[in-house]
């Protein structure tokens, strides 16, 4: 039987500058969103893109190489794994999140 594999491999664009967040131990996460870009055409013949948004975050090292390098617009190739949590928002309301964590990036 195969073993299922967890993993996620995207070429994007920053869409914000990542916020950082320190701990006590001194371990750093950064967390920011990535767009991906789709071309396709349209019925018509029309060109049209459409733009994806998704949460990612790292941890250690590679939130330091973001923290120094990244920035809002800047190109990155990432590959990680998904991950599924639940959260409380502000008004006590559980909500769930799909986000990337990062395993491995390049910047272009």
């Amino acid at each position: 039987m195969m073993t299922s594999r967890n993993s996620v491999t995207l070429i994007g664009n920053m869409g914000m500058t990542a916020e950082i967040t320190q701990f006590d131990n001194g371990n750093k996460v950064a967390r920011f969103s990535i767009a991906t870009d789709k071309n396709y055409k349209t019925t018509e013949g029309k060109v049209e893109k459409s733009t994806e948004w998704h949460r990612v975050f790292a941890w250690g090292n590679i939130a330091q190489f973001i923290e120094n390098y990244g920035q809002k617009g800047k190109q990155l190739a990432i590959h990680g794994r998904l991950v599924n949590r639940t959260y409380l928002n502000k008004t006590g309301l559980q909500r769930n999140i799909t986000e990337i964590e990062i395993q491995h990036i390049i910047g272009m």
